[in-house]
């Protein structure tokens, strides 16, 4: 005799609850990984016992025939392990800053539910339960709340899978004394919102900001006779949309941030990418500082001559000292018509003997050289196997 619908649901919920217990017992043993190697000094990741952890679980599974896909399984775990990771530098970070705030403040583009605030409160939920939340209609005010005291961080997106690079925000990374002390990855996930329970036919005007347009421009470009007007950010396209309330109209947002406003979704899954990732970078007046057991990331920002193979005799200092450089990026310097500036993100702690002998050195290969931020990553590449 078979079970009814409701029984088995009732096993299943059973079994989430069982599974949840189990998640909660394993983070909290990442709290005596992270204490254990605080003694010994150990780095917080151990690759390749992630990737023998991995290849166990999975052929335990396939002894034990439980029926589950190999990728399946991988990725749970995968998952899993950043969780310990993330527990574990936070642990570190926490303490070596000694970071007591009741409250924190941060400025961030947009209103309430713009992905800048969304990326903010995932970012600081681990330093602070009260954030004072300040919204900026631009990236350059962002920085100077921050400059002027008014708000401790600032969250600004550097770049995306889908539209690349950021410019702006590098450009006024040039022209500020601020410093890098962190990022994140956001999930981007575009949506068309509109009032009450509409049909994409109906709709003739969509309101976003330049960035989630360009996105989304497959999908766009789909759409007939439907105007693409332009708002300073999602948030505001959402907020504009839901003050008109009219069933012609429609934002692209995303759906946390469409709830905030009572915009409901008319279409999901519409960006050219469906792995669509923005990553944010986090500023403050002050550095932190880094534990070298952490995984760290370092962006300079430097110059070189005009001469043939001035750039390339920089950029082999960190193959001299074996610094994986993780990105390069160019931008024009203005009023230098023709030069260009570099901006060089390194897997290396300022701290560390080895980065301070590579900096020693390129300071004698380059014109200009700045560091703008040593900080950890909270982007966790998980391992494959």
């Amino acid at each position: 005799m078979s079970l009814d619908l409701s029984e088995i649901r009732q096993q299943i919920t059973q079994i989430d609850r069982d599974l949840l217990k189990l998640l909660s017992e394993r983070h909290r043993l990442a709290f005596d990984v992270v204490r254990s190697k605080e003694i010994t000094q150990k780095p917080l990741r151990d690759v390749e016992r992630e990737k023998q952890l991995l290849q166990e679980l999975v052929n335990f599974a396939q002894a034990e025939n439980y029926q589950l896909d190999p990728q399946y399984v991988t990725q749970i775990f995968q998952r899993i392990i950043e969780d310990s990771v993330l527990t574990q530098q936070n642990y570190l970070q926490n303490k070596l800053n000694e970071i007591k705030e009741s409250s924190i403040s941060v400025a961030f583009l947009g209103m309430r539910g713009s992905y800048s605030h969304l990326a903010s409160r995932q970012f600081l939920k681990q330093v602070s339960e009260s954030l004072i939340e300040l919204s900026c209609e631009s990236f350059n005010q962002v920085f100077q709340k921050v400059e002027k005291g008014e708000a401790d961080y600032g969250i600004l997106p550097l770049e995306n899978t889908t539209s690349g690079s950021i410019n702006e925000v590098y450009d006024l990374l040039q022209h500020t004394d601020l410093t890098l002390v962190g990022e994140l990855a956001y999930p981007i996930k575009h949506c068309v919102l509109g009032n009450g329970k509409i049909d994409l036919a109906q709709i003739d005007t969509i309101y976003t900001h330049p960035q989630p347009a360009q996105q989304c421009s497959q999908f766009l470009q789909g759409l007939d006779k439907v105007h693409i007007k332009y708002c300073e950010s999602s948030s505001h396209a959402m907020q504009l949309v839901a003050r008109l309330n009219k069933r012609n109209i429609a934002a692209l947002g995303n759906e946390d941030g469409g709830k905030l406003y009572g915009l409901n979704v008319v279409e999901t899954e519409i960006a050219n990418q469906k792995n669509n990732i923005t990553r944010f970078i986090v500023v403050a007046k002050e550095p932190v500082k880094v534990s070298p057991q952490v995984q760290t990331k370092t962006l300079l920002l430097m110059t070189t001559g005009q001469e043939a193979g001035a750039l390339v005799d920089a950029l082999t200092v960190f193959k001299k000292h074996d610094i994986r450089m993780t990105k390069l990026e160019s931008r024009p310097i203005y009023g230098k018509p023709w030069e260009e500036m570099f901006y060089v993100e390194l897997e290396a702690n300022i701290h560390s003997a080895q980065t301070q002998q590579a900096l020693n050195e390129l300071e004698t290969v380059t014109s200009y050289l700045k560091v703008l931020g040593c900080y950890p990553s909270e982007i966790i590449e998980p391992v494959k196997i």
